[in-house]
């Protein structure tokens, strides 16, 4: 967790966050003046607490109270907003007999963060999320690990009832890495296609792929996208920031990809940056990175050019730098967009 607070608002809740504070230094630990015990490892606030567990709460990743369920359900209520924004919230009782997962399970990792505390304080996980009760997909976190991104959230709550259900699912995987579940639920199949899937007997869908889903199968799905696209890119020092940005986009849509596969940028390492690919990957929040001339040179690519290899030392820029930096395949073949940039895209292997 990136910011995590503790809130004790008893005596024995201040013993509790000190002894939190041993085993997660990285806490910040908050407590009520009147019981302040010159404790340098405790945030002694003297304001109301119905206060102060707002701002916590705002300010949080994750939120762990040291007090009763009830008690924090009160007055956390009419702050909350939607389970992408809120924080995790856990409530450890006065006795640290159970830890108890209240808001945020999966999205926020709350349940991970209980299984965790709980574990170092031999106390008893909580956790009523149906996903994990019931052992099987957990919908908003698959490829989580991996840095898979959602599509589109909307069907998230449908099909996670239809996982909990145990009503048939079907899978499609085209790309991304193939260890997202360990065992398939007895419900979950896998197809080789989307023609399969859109006639097997499946109630829902989960797809994983880098390309655009038709409208038919996506408003039945949950479609993932995992990070598999290397963009390969050939520039001029003056290529601009809108020239790349404009073929991307025509490169992705000629070819039915998603941006939000989009792994990397990449290009031949010149001895100047070219300043339109340093602004279009910070427009994009994609990282750039750049290849030797040499490391390109021993790249076979489908589409050399003599007169690439007169101004860059390799006869290939676009290709072999994507192909280069994925350790895959080529998708898509060299893309000219005169008179300045050519754009290939590989696709990671897992």
């Amino acid at each position: 967790m990136d910011k995590t607070s503790v809130l004790a608002i008893t005596k024995n809740g201040v013993k509790i966050g000190e002894n939190l504070k041993k085993i997660f230094p990285d806490w910040s630990i908050f407590a009520p003046s009147k019981f302040s015990n010159e404790g340098n490892e405790i945030v002694w606030y003297s304001e109301p607490t119905s206060e102060k567990i707002v701002e916590l709460f705002k300010n949080s990743n994750a939120l762990i109270c040291l007090f009763s369920l009830g008690a924090v359900i009160r007055l956390i209520a009419p702050h909350l907003k939607d389970k992408k924004t809120d924080p995790a919230v856990i409530v450890i009782d006065d006795k640290t007999n159970f830890v108890i997962s209240v808001l945020s399970g999966h999205i926020g990792r709350a349940n991970e963060l209980t299984q965790e505390i709980a574990e170092k304080l031999q106390a008893l996980p909580v956790i009523t999320t149906a996903a994990d009760v019931n052992k099987t997909i957990a919908v908003d976190l698959v490829g989580r690990e991996f840095g898979w991104k959602i599509e589109d959230d909307t069907n998230v709550t449908k099909i996670s009832a239809h996982m909990v259900n145990e009503e048939p699912i079907g899978v499609f995987q085209e790309a991304g890495n193939k260890s997202w579940y360990k065992e398939l639920p007895k419900n979950v199949l896998i197809y080789k296609n989307p023609e399969d899937l859109k006639q097997s007997n499946s109630k829902a869908y989960l797809i994983i792929s880098d390309r655009i889903i038709d409208k038919e199968l996506s408003k039945e799905s949950v479609v993932y996208r995992p990070p598999s696209l290397v963009i390969g890119i050939g520039l001029h020092w003056d290529t601009t920031k809108e020239t790349i940005r404009e073929g991307i986009e025509s490169c992705l849509d000629k070819f039915n990809l998603s941006s939000k596969s989009i792994a990397k940028l990449v290009s031949i390492k010149k001895p100047q940056d070219v300043q339109g690919l340093i602004e279009i990957g910070e427009e994009m929040k994609i990282p750039v990175e750049y290849v030797n001339r040499e490391e390109l040179a021993d790249i076979s690519a489908p589409n050399p050019s003599d007169t690439v290899k007169a101004f860059e030392g390799t006869a290939s820029v676009s290709e072999a730098a994507a192909i280069k930096v994925s350790g895959g395949e080529l998708i898509v073949e060299k893309q000219k967009f005169p008179p300045n940039l050519t754009i290939a895209i590989a696709r990671i292997l897992n």
